[in-house]
């Protein structure tokens, strides 16, 4: 197995308290490993380190199999980046911004810059000073820069933040297309799921510091359940009928409206037609299949969905 990333017991203490508590990361080559975690779980600390920006206070960094350390400037060259939100030179364009950034990594094939501009929809804004960019458009901005130098491995902190459904799948494909057809392996943060879910192959799940899991999406969408959801105006009563009247025990009462069943062989025929008898109102019912965020919830709750 080939990975572009590994940690070892990778710890940072702020002020005597663990950010990051003893990680080990696995990163394959050619993958998009999806790292997933609550606010202030330590994505973005260890994104830091991963970059250098953050020094480690204990533990090792490999990348491309070289041991990150403050000498690591060849290996860095090799990285494309965001963490947290990108920083320009306010007065310059879109363009000018990427040719400065060509010019300091010692990247010159300028022939680039109107390429990746298209790829990341910007390329109508030759006039237009980055002060008077959107979020969304810095971001599409910060996109570009990340990858113009056509970089092995990308490191991408909540990158899709400020976009519009639409931009979402735009650069949902595009990260894909990155993947895929230019080998590029790319390590990406968000804090929505579904996102992750599509383009993911490896998630990595972080919580108060330390990675509690990391699985395959194969895996995932292997060991997740279909269930049978129900919407009623009285789900107490509702729970008490199925189990009683149904003999069904395999069901979470998820709040007062909202019964799951994981019972496989429940029939949505008979469970209407028996709460109807109770006098139960059905407000909806579906079958459905658990996502990424059930299978997260789970993990960040100790294994308990909570309503």
């Amino acid at each position: 197995m080939t990975y572009i990333v590994k940690t070892n017991q990778l710890t940072k203490v702020y002020e005597g308290k663990e950010a990051v508590s003893s990680v080990n990361m696995h990163v394959k080559k050619g993958e998009i490993y999806g790292f997933l975690g609550p606010n202030g779980a330590g994505k973005t600390t260890v994104m830091k380190m991963l970059t250098n920006l953050t020094k480690p206070t204990s533990g090792d960094i490999e990348i491309f199999g070289e041991k990150l350390t403050d000498q690591s400037y060849e290996v860095l060259k090799r990285l494309g980046t965001i963490i947290e939100y990108p920083i320009f030179y306010e007065n310059l364009t879109a363009k000018e911004t990427l040719e400065l950034h060509c010019e300091y990594m010692g990247y010159y094939d300028k022939k680039e810059i109107a390429h990746v501009l298209d790829l990341v929809k910007l390329t109508n804004t030759e006039k237009k000073r980055v002060k008077d960019f959107s979020l969304g458009m810095k971001q599409r901005l910060g996109i570009a820069r990340a990858i113009i130098t056509k970089p092995e491995l990308l490191i991408l902190d909540e990158p899709i933040n400020g976009l519009d459904p639409v931009g979402i799948k735009e650069l949902r494909e595009l990260f894909k297309m990155l993947c895929k057809e230019y080998g590029i392996t790319i390590i990406i943060s968000s804090h929505i799921l579904g996102e992750i879910e599509q383009m993911a192959d490896t998630i990595g799940v972080i919580k108060n510091g330390r990675l509690i899991n990391e699985v395959s999406m194969d895996a995932v969408n292997h060991s997740q359940a279909d269930y049978i959801e129900v919407i009623v105006n009285d789900g107490k009563k509702a729970a008490f009928i199925i189990e009683k009247e149904l003999h069904i025990t395999n069901f979470k009462l998820m709040d007062d409206n909202s019964i799951r069943i994981y019972e496989s062989t429940a029939s949505q025929k008979v469970l209407t037609k028996t709460l109807i008898e109770h006098d139960i109102e059905i407000e909806g019912i579906s079958k459905k299949t658990s996502s990424l965020e059930d299978y997260f919830l789970k993990l960040i709750n100790g294994g308990v969905v909570n309503a």
